[in-house]
């Protein structure tokens, strides 16, 4: 697996951490867990993307862009670190921002990644629950080439073929690290949305050869239709790498029963897994993302599904600023976990 050639800008603080979360493991009673701290990438605050954009980026300076267009929910984690990215790199960048959490409260459309939207100086319009946004960033892009500029199209949550490099190189990395800690780890867990991050690592691990699974849940899709795009852009990944026959469908697996009423809709089990992080690792996770990858990961340890004799890995995919925006939610329903016995 060679990624030199494919242009790559030094954006993220690499290699990110992987820590063991002893307290958590015991007080679940369950395998020993390990989280990948890529929240700690570093730019504007840290999270996944900014592997992605590494690629992303320069590909547009490749081609000659002068403006990116993106596009994401309310609260986008990768809109924040696309915006801090283009400030880096002296690019101009115009969002598009799409209401998917309905009857939200007020804080949610002003606080939180939005309020970092506008420290980054956004140029964002706003998109109502439902819109085509895709066709809305192509009619934006020739609006822009109008003006004489050059613009560079990437999508939501940078997922396609050159965003998800950033996680076959995340899979290297990672592999490296387990195997420097002589660990034997089973299953890697992560939050699964656009695809990028669950697609790139299933196709860093399968260009490795490496047996571990990845178990993606998902925070938005049922599992056949998010199983499908993971697979396709998984195998569309591998073959830009290395021109191969693809993923096989079988090294997919998509876990839809954490979703609840839909993409950025808080759970219970949201709840818990972001309390029992932060009262017992002093780790902040998100709730709309790795807040619900963490929910599954919990709700398997408790079913038996994972055993005690298990390691088990966590992508934390970052987005904490985002808590701000459910402060609502929190302040209604936060409590202290009981101690361990």
């Amino acid at each position: 697996m060679n990624l030199s050639k494919f242009p790559r800008v030094k954006l993220a603080h690499l290699p990110t951490p992987l820590e063991p979360v002893d307290r958590l493991s015991e007080y679940l009673g369950g395998p020993r867990i390990f989280i990948k701290r890529d929240d700690c990438t570093g730019l504007a605050t840290g999270g996944n993307k900014t592997r992605k954009l590494e690629f992303l980026m320069a590909d547009a300076m490749g081609q000659g862009a002068n403006t990116v267009i993106t596009q994401g929910a309310v609260q986008s984690n990768h809109v924040r670190q696309t915006l801090a990215a283009a400030a880096r790199l002296k690019l101009d960048c115009k969002v598009l921002l799409e209401n998917r959490v309905p009857d939200a409260e007020e804080t949610y459309n002003s606080s939180g990644n939005v309020l970092l939207d506008g420290i980054f100086g956004a140029d964002i319009r706003y998109c109502d629950g439902g819109t085509d946004m895709d066709a809305a960033m192509e009619a934006l892009a020739v609006s822009v080439s109008e003006t004489g500029c050059k613009p560079y199209l990437i999508p939501g949550g940078g997922s396609n073929r050159v965003g998800a490099l950033g996680y076959v190189d995340c899979a290297h990395e990672l592999t490296g690290q387990i195997s420097a800690l002589g660990l034997s780890v089973s299953r890697i867990f992560v939050a699964s949305g656009s695809a990028g991050t669950h697609a790139g690592l299933v196709a860093g691990l399968v260009a490795l050869n490496s047996a571990i699974e990845t178990m993606g849940i998902s925070v938005s899709e049922e599992a056949v239709k998010q199983k499908a795009k993971v697979h396709k852009l998984a195998s569309d990944t591998l073959k830009y790498i290395d021109g191969g026959d693809g993923v096989p469908e079988s090294r997919v697996h998509v876990y839809d029963q954490y979703v609840g009423e839909g993409y950025g809709i808080p759970t219970d089990g949201m709840l818990e897994a972001v309390q029992l992080c932060a009262q017992l690792e002093g780790i902040l996770l998100d709730p709309v993302y790795a807040g619900k990858a963490m929910a599954g990961l919990i709700d398997m340890i408790r079913s038996g599904e994972l055993s005690e004799e298990e390691s088990v890995v966590f992508i934390h995919t970052g987005g904490s600023a985002a808590l701000f925006a459910y402060d609502w939610f929190f302040k209604a329903h936060a409590q202290k976990i009981a101690p361990l016995d």
